[in-house]
């Protein structure tokens, strides 16, 4: 993250015309009992600038500790201790300044003036620093809140996608003509068979269109989602296509994002199972994983048989990379997608809080 004042000139103007009214005040609280005011203005004014670049710095403290994580004696140790020393080096920089000023005629007693006020620079500097520690925690919960907001944004387009992509998908004409195909084939040796099919191309159109459009389903939604695409895959594949299921009743309440699975499965039967001339088995399994003193968490798993000899996208090609990315969008680092290529097997398995 960039700072957040140093990547925007107009913040950046407003951040320096405040440090100049401060350098007015102090200004005001150098000069008033000598009424010295050009020597004190001469003398305030570059230490204001100088003052105004150091505690620039405070971001990079402050996104290192953020006040959420960290405990409140490292914030007061880390903030008050980098609020004295730069304080510290301010009253050097200012002595030496004093020094440099008074050589000139006009600014004789700059040094004096500087002597009699040092600690006033000591104290306002601890101030200014802590304020601007302050101002910078606020910046960094406005970025966050920005950032939030261009995530929730991201899901919101990346579900769009997603819909859009289910929705192709569907109306993809292989897909179609090939289901369209088997019923009509099977209407005059099995009309039963052929209605069976026509229901689940039915079911499967309008569910996968009706989930893609909720933030988040029952996982026996999406599970009912899976079958019925399944039924209609073994029309085409035949007894090549075994689907197994194992599912934990108790995770079937569990929400979890639309079509999550779904495209998992698809790469299950496009990508292994068609490859094998014998077919093979897809493996659903949901189950629970319930650790001691953690919150539980539910692992999903897409596990399928495939042709060992026919080669694979480094990283699991663009669907899985999708359902990587909505993951880490939704859950951030509580939610995890593993890939595990066995040769003959292929399995995916994401693990999510329950």
């Amino acid at each position: 993250m960039n700072h957040p004042l140093l990547n925007q000139r107009e913040r950046l103007w407003l951040y320096l015309v405040v440090w100049a009214l401060f350098a007015g005040v102090l200004t005001i609280l150098v000069g008033a009992p000598s009424g010295g005011w050009p020597v004190a203005l001469a003398l305030t004014l570059p230490l204001g600038l100088l003052f105004a670049i150091l505690c620039l710095g405070s971001w990079y403290p402050c996104r290192t500790l953020p006040l959420a994580t960290t405990s409140n004696r490292t914030l007061v140790a880390s903030h008050g201790g980098a609020a004295v020393i730069s304080a510290l080096l301010w009253v050097v920089a200012g002595s030496l300044w004093a020094r440099l000023l008074g050589r000139a005629s006009s600014f004789a007693e700059a040094r004096a003036l500087y002597a009699d006020k040092r600690m006033l620079f000591f104290v306002v500097g601890m101030l200014a620093y802590l304020l601007a520690v302050a101002v910078h925690y606020l910046l960094l919960a406005v970025e966050e809140s920005r950032i939030a907001e261009a995530q929730a944004l991201e899901l919101e387009v990346l579900a769009r996608e997603a819909e859009l992509k289910a929705l192709k998908a569907q109306l993809d004409p292989h897909f179609l003509f090939n289901s369209l195909n088997s019923v009509s084939s099977l209407c005059g040796s099995d009309p039963e068979a052929a209605r069976a099919m026509t229901v689940d191309l039915a079911s499967f159109l309008r569910a996968s269109l009706g989930v893609a459009q909720n933030k988040s389903i029952p996982l026996v939604r999406e599970l009912e989602l899976i079958a019925s695409y399944l039924a209609i895959e073994r029309v085409r594949y035949g007894d090549r296509l075994l689907p197994v299921e194992e599912v934990d009743r108790s995770c079937l309440d569990i929400a979890v994002p639309p079509l999550l699975l779904q495209p998992l499965v698809e790469n299950a039967v496009r990508h292994g199972i068609a490859h094998l001339v014998a077919g093979g088995e897809i493996w659903v399994k949901v189950s629970r994983l319930v650790e001691e003193g953690q919150a539980d968490r539910v692992r999903l798993t897409v596990d399928n048989e495939c042709d060992p000899h026919r080669p694979r996208t480094a990283g699991g090609g663009i669907g899985l990379a999708n359902v990587r990315r909505r993951l880490r969008l939704l859950y951030g680092g509580d939610a995890r997608l593993t890939l595990r290529d066995m040769g003959r097997r292929f399995r995916v398995t994401i693990e999510l809080p329950a």
